[in-house]
C-alpha cells in the first residue's frame, strides 16, 4: 500500500479552487486549472524521485505539464495582466 497519494484529494482540490477562483462558483477557469496541475505535477515528481523506474508516472507526468503549458500559452494570449497573476501567485518563472 502506498504511504501517500500521488492523486489530490477532494479536500484539496476544493482547497486549490477556492485561493484561485475568479468569482463564487468559477471552477474551470484557466487560473484554476493550472493551479490543480501544478499541484498534480510538484506531487508527481516528488513520487518519480522515490520511484524513477515508474515510466507510466513519467509519461502522465510530461502530459500534465504539456497540458499547463498549453493553458498558460492560452491565458497569455488572453489576458496578459490575469497570466501574470498567476504565474507570480504560484511561483512560475517566464
Amino acid at each position: 500500500m502506498l504511504e501517500y497519494s500521488v492523486m489530490l484529494s477532494v479536500k484539496e482540490k476544493s482547497k486549490i479552487i477556492g485561493e484561485h477562483r475568479i468569482h463564487e462558483k468559477d471552477t474551470g477557469s484557466p487560473e484554476v486549472q493550472i493551479a490543480i496541475a501544478t499541484q498534480e505535477i510538484t506531487r508527481l515528481a516528488d513520487h518519480l524521485k522515490k520511484h524513477p523506474k515508474d515510466n507510466h508516472s513519467r509519461r502522465g507526468l510530461l502530459q500534465m505539464v504539456s497540458k499547463r503549458k498549453s493553458l498558460l500559452t492560452y491565458l497569455s494570449h488572453e489576458d496578459e495582466k490575469r497570466h501574470k497573476t498567476v504565474l507570480k501567485k504560484l511561483g512560475l518563472k517566464k
